[in-house]
């Protein structure tokens, strides 16, 4: 990319509407913008202050194009750090075509997915982490994705890791200082203060790679099957979930032949529920394969919904069985025990069932009675004590990467100082711990990783 052109892109979706936003950045971008533009009150865009609003026609010659608002931003005080001007036209998706055209002809070129942020990063406005939360805030569906984006983007990580990275690099530079005075045996880091820094980093550390299995699941929702034998109430079990009829639900066994998949947001955090097949043997080809998606999609989730009919009450040795089998075949799964059709238990029933059988739920999916306390176990699978206390909180599987791998070679220094180990092998792992501090936050990059992080954006951001 070449900060010198001047680009151009849509930034609002694609389509007819009301309005729409045509974004313009670069060095030209407001002498490119301004012959074009006639402001209804005879004004020159060049002369114009930064952070005003422009009314007036789009022209090319004597040919009228649209009346629009255009948004001025001079110098660096702009999304970018460059000139920029915002036209916002009418959402007529003939005018977007004519105007984005009319800028093509007269010098800027099409911005590719993420220019806009990139150029951001690359100008000093934002460093790396925080752009890459701009695409995990365009992104985000629900509310915690969201408060973790909207985290990230005001430098909350950010500052963190800045924060460890300058006192390691104190140290550091002390560090590389004795290995110039190296034949007179001096120490100018304090070997104690550098351990308790070491210390701090790794705990900071473990905490942010810990709070990676969260934020990735906050981030891209809970995968989630709902399991049992055929007819027990699956489907109508993901309607209730839902409130809408997303599934059919038949009194004809092997009625789900594939896999159902919707999405809900409890509290915040999303759920991926997805409805299987009943598990039973069977001679019909095409339900067979539908059970073998079910054993597929246990595989994919993180929690199990194991649903059972209330005759298992009668006979709860062989539920016991059935429950052990399944923890057995998928010990790393979180599982979760439901019964359904619990107005037809009596109260014996039920407070055995409760005494005898761990991780229960007892729910009427008909009658919808138990769907909210359903979901609040739902709620109990995710530790959301972090995001309630809006501690920093790992999404992003690039600087979990690199979060391992500086601890790595912070626990080596650490490994050093332990074994008075000599400054200048120390001073190696130390370097390569700031290297990947540095590779978070974009004070350390190529352009194959900036091509990489950027081409997931949209055109226009």
């Amino acid at each position: 990319m070449i900060l010198q052109d001047t680009i151009v892109a849509l930034a609002t979706p694609s389509g007819a509407g009301a309005i729409a936003v045509i974004r313009v950045s670069g060095p030209k971008a407001i002498e490119i913008v301004a012959p074009l533009f006639q402001s209804i009150k005879g004004k020159d865009l060049t002369k114009q202050k930064s952070h005003t609003l422009h009314l007036g026609h789009i022209i090319e010659g004597t040919k009228i194009y649209d009346q629009v608002l255009v948004s001025l931003f001079k110098g660096s005080n702009s999304y970018t750090g460059e000139p920029t001007v915002e036209i916002s036209c009418h959402g007529s998706t003939f005018i977007q075509q004519q105007i984005m055209q009319l800028l093509l002809r007269n010098g800027c070129r099409m911005a590719t997915p993420g220019e806009f942020t990139m150029r951001s990063f690359l100008n000093g406005k934002m460093d790396l982490s925080q752009a890459e939360a701009v695409s995990d805030l365009i992104a985000s569906d629900n509310e915690a994705s969201h408060q973790i984006a909207m985290q990230q983007m005001r430098g909350g990580f950010s500052n963190e890791i800045a924060k460890l990275r300058e006192e390691l690099l104190n140290f550091a530079s002390l560090i590389e200082l004795e290995l110039d005075f190296s034949e007179e045996d001096v120490e100018f880091a304090d070997r104690t203060a550098f351990r308790e820094l070491v210390n701090r980093i790794e705990f900071v550390l473990k905490r942010l790679i810990d709070s990676f299995a969260v934020g990735n699941v906050i981030k891209n929702g809970i995968p989630v099957a709902i399991v049992g034998e055929p007819n027990v109430g699956k489907s109508t079990l993901l309607n209730a979930l839902l409130n809408e009829e997303r599934a059919i639900v038949s009194d004809i066994a092997g009625t789900t032949r594939d896999t159902i998949e919707d999405e809900l947001v409890i509290n915040g955090i999303g759920f991926r529920f997805i409805d299987t097949a009943g598990i039973r043997e069977t001679k019909d080809v095409v339900e067979s394969i539908g059970i073998q998606k079910t054993f597929e999609k246990i595989e994919q989730a993180q929690l199990v919904l194991f649903l059972v009919e209330n005759s298992r009450a009668n006979d709860l040795e062989v539920l016991k069985r059935e429950i052990q089998e399944i923890k057995n075949k998928y010990p790393q799964k979180a599982l979760l025990v439901i019964m359904n059709k619990m107005d037809l238990l009596s109260e014996e029933q039920i407070s055995t069932l409760n005494s005898q059988i761990s991780n229960l739920v007892l729910i009427s999916a008909k009658n919808k009675v138990g769907v909210e306390e359903l979901k609040n176990e739902l709620l109990n699978f995710v530790d959301t004590g972090a995001l309630r206390n809006n501690e920093t909180i790992v999404t992003n599987t690039r600087h979990y990467d690199s979060l391992l791998k500086a601890l790595e070679e912070i626990e080596k220094v650490k490994w050093g100082l332990d074994s008075n180990l000599s400054a200048d092998l120390m001073a190696i792992d130390i370097r390569q711990a700031l290297y990947y501090f540095g590779e978070i936050t974009g004070q350390v990059t190529n352009d194959e990783l900036l091509g990489n992080i950027f081409a997931n954006f949209c055109i226009g951001k």
